[in-house]
């Protein structure tokens, strides 16, 4: 029996610090503590001046489109360069590199840069790593020595994706979780001190998104959008729950489900679209699918039964319940975005750094600014008064947005 059902990163969770009026927060992995997008991060500020907010420092980190996680002081990143990874570990203040961890992976372009996509899980004094060619690590977050490793394709028989692996890793109490798509290892749940698989289900290929834990009926859950469509497993031994088949071109179903009491979201492009699926004894029952919400690569938001997010090219709000849509706004592109003291933090896939305000009346744009060149795919991440932003080629700038 798993204690403490809702508990992600547990040993990490969120820091609060109050500094003044502002609250202040790390990112310890993909999409935040809650791994919903979302940061309780209050009191920074959208009073820029015209040539935007102060940039603190930036440096390439190498290819790919791994966002940041912000911990304890320190942002970790991947990054590709000449056919090699490279885990890197940042002074949150200075941009000055605390460690660097490489290994031979293949750059991988097709159809964009190529280069990692999972971002960094940071769990207390240990931070896990995926390649898109399948090298999962657990380094030491405070030198970068490996703890131990698996290969996704060796030891567990995976194939990669066509795109690669780009699941960030999922920590749950004393286990890590992945979903790896092999023969009855669909998920697999490692021990996060050792690497010895704990357990393993299920025969799906591997996902795209990432694994969200969740609380239902007295147990905790696992949701998965793998390629087959959304999976609920028991957290406990990977046992399937549910399914429901969902079928998208290319086999590419990006996001991370989102999760809203005993309903999920989950969202695809190439006009596949959106549904609203509610879970229980009887499996997953549809209560709406939409055309209208096709999030190509990266997920939405949801906030105070709306959702926020790109329905391909185009910026929409969307209600939670029906899927009627709000407000759609088409000057961003593919991008991505975040959310913190009910504001949308959005970066445009060309570079733009806004700030929008959460509100299903209509877009209201708060403050803009171009912080970045190149193709940006990445997910912007607020932590302790800075916003990272990322692009493709692997720049990174972090600015200032703490008001001080």
């Amino acid at each position: 029996m798993i204690k403490k059902p809702f508990v992600l990163a547990a040993s990490v969770g969120m820091t609060l610090v109050c500094v003044h009026s502002t609250i202040a927060s790390d990112w310890p992995q993909w999409r935040g503590p809650n791994r919903d997008g979302i940061s309780t991060e209050a009191g920074w500020t959208v009073r820029w001046p015209a040539t935007g907010p102060k940039q603190l420092w930036k440096l390439n980190v190498g290819t790919g489109c791994a966002s940041v996680a912000v911990s304890q002081g320190r942002v970790f990143t991947l990054g590709n360069k000449d056919n090699t990874d490279t885990a890197v570990c940042l002074d949150a203040n200075t941009g000055a590199v605390v460690w660097k961890h490489s290994y031979a992976c293949p750059l991988d372009p097709n159809l964009f840069e190529g280069g990692p996509a999972a971002t960094p899980t940071v769990d207390g004094d240990r931070v896990y790593t995926l390649s898109r060619a399948g090298h999962l690590f657990c380094l030491q977050a405070a030198t970068g020595k490996v703890l131990w490793s698996k290969h996704l394709q060796k030891d567990l028989g995976a194939k990669m994706p066509t795109w690669g692996f780009s699941g960030s890793p999922l920590v749950l109490n004393n286990w890590l979780l992945l979903d790896v798509g092999a023969p009855g290892a669909a998920t697999v749940a490692f021990d996060k001190m050792t690497g010895v698989v704990a357990w393993k289900n299920g025969d799906e290929p591997a996902s795209y998104g990432s694994l969200i834990a969740f609380p239902h009926g007295g147990k905790t859950c696992l949701a998965s959008f793998n390629v087959a469509g959304l999976a609920v497993r028991d957290a406990a031994d990977g046992k399937a729950l549910a399914q429901f088949p969902w079928k998208t071109s290319y086999d590419i179903n990006p996001v991370t489900p989102i999760i809203a009491g005993d309903r999920i979201f989950i969202s695809s492009g190439y006009n596949k679209g959106a549904g609203l699926f509610q879970f229980g004894a009887g499996g997953l029952k549809s209560l709406w699918e939409s055309k209208k919400m096709r999030n190509h690569f990266n997920s939405c938001v949801l906030w105070k039964n709306h959702l926020y997010g790109f329905d391909e090219s185009t910026l929409a709000c969307m209600e939670f319940a029906t899927g009627t849509v709000k407000w759609t706004e088409k000057n961003l592109a593919k991008g991505s975005l975040m959310l913190a003291d009910g504001k949308l933090i959005i970066q445009g896939e060309k570079g733009d750094l806004v700030i929008a305000e959460t509100t299903p009346m209509a877009y209201k744009e708060l403050a803009r600014a171009k912080v970045l060149g190149g193709r940006c795919w990445v997910v912007p991440v607020l932590a302790n008064g800075r916003i990272h932003c990322k692009n493709n080629l692997g720049d990174l700038v972090c600015v200032d947005v703490s008001g001080k």
